[in-house]
């Protein structure tokens, strides 16, 4: 059986759904996969985890099962069916049809259940609080993009929303969130450098080390602005595919701001009563490590 690209309504911000059974796998580790035509559910990306599965339930014929974890899948033209880093093409290849497996226990349910409407409903207050993380997470970038923006001695050829130069998207190595903060890891290397970041004292700025504590009140007092003038939130897709390319909006008081993005987040900055970063230096000054963490309202 051929299966279509799953159709996803969680950039909507959904958390429930009905959508028939289409295909019913046993994992490798013995659990059960389940793929439906459509889903709320946000799985966790393969070739860039940063935001954990959705968590909740999957109902069938009156019998709920506990989606465990939620994971990205995909079928080849030949039926191969591969899963996570498996998966051996590039995101949104066209021959292949791209799919959310909604994971549950071993023999939860088996072939029976093809055809059989699932009723699907996901964990809203884990949605809920992942959704403020990368929403968190989103900010900071355009905050600390304009507190490091000083440091620059020419221009690196690539600027955020807002005009700054993109040191979240030059810098990044890795980019983490749970349901309480985001960590977002940034190499400070020679690539880097060459682009025209500096760490070293100049006549006006003092070394990054040294700067650190002005660096983080300046990412914070742009944070809580941010966070009290409430913008709207949405994601912008040009379709339902799970392989659509969306991208995160918001309003700021700067500007109209977008970034690229495939997770959930919330409807506005206002369901946040507070947003802060903590900002380290590793050592050998190589790493700065942003945690952030939301408190919602």
């Amino acid at each position: 059986m051929s299966l279509p690209t799953t159709h996803v309504s969680f950039p909507a911000g959904a958390v429930t759904g009905e959508s028939p059974v289409l295909a019913v796998h046993a994992l490798p580790d013995g659990r059960t996969a389940v793929v439906t035509a459509a889903t709320p559910f946000h799985p966790v990306d393969h070739t860039w985890p940063d935001q954990p599965a959705d968590h909740g339930t999957l109902t069938v014929d009156g019998a709920a099962h506990p989606v465990v974890d939620c994971l990205t899948g995909a079928t080849g033209p030949g039926g191969e069916f591969t899963v996570g880093a498996d998966i051996p093409v590039r995101r949104g290849d066209e021959d292949w049809a791209w799919l959310v497996l909604h994971v549950l226990p071993a023999g939860a349910l088996g072939p029976e259940a093809v055809g059989r409407t699932a009723h699907l409903a996901v964990d809203a207050e884990r949605r809920a609080a992942l959704s403020a993380a990368h929403t968190g997470c989103h900010l900071l970038a355009l905050a600390l993009n304009a507190a490091l923006a000083p440091r620059w001695r020419k221009d690196p050829g690539r600027a955020d929303a807002l005009g700054h130069p993109d040191f979240d998207g030059l810098a990044m190595a890795g980019s983490v969130m749970d349901t309480t903060a985001s960590t977002d890891t940034y190499r400070i290397g020679k690539s880097l450098k060459k682009k025209g970041f500096t760490t070293e004292a100049t006549d006006t700025l003092p070394d990054l080390a040294g700067a650190l504590p002005a660096l983080t009140a300046d990412v914070n007092a742009r944070l809580a602005a941010w966070v009290a003038a409430d913008a709207p939130v949405r994601i912008d897709t040009p379709g339902p595919e799970l392989t659509a390319r969306r991208r995160w909006h918001t309003d700021l008081p700067e500007g109209p701001a977008d970034i690229a993005c495939g997770g959930t987040h919330l409807h506005h900055l206002g369901e946040l009563t507070g947003l802060r970063s903590t900002l380290t230096l590793t050592a050998d000054g190589t790493e700065l490590v942003a945690v952030t963490t939301p408190v919602r309202g």
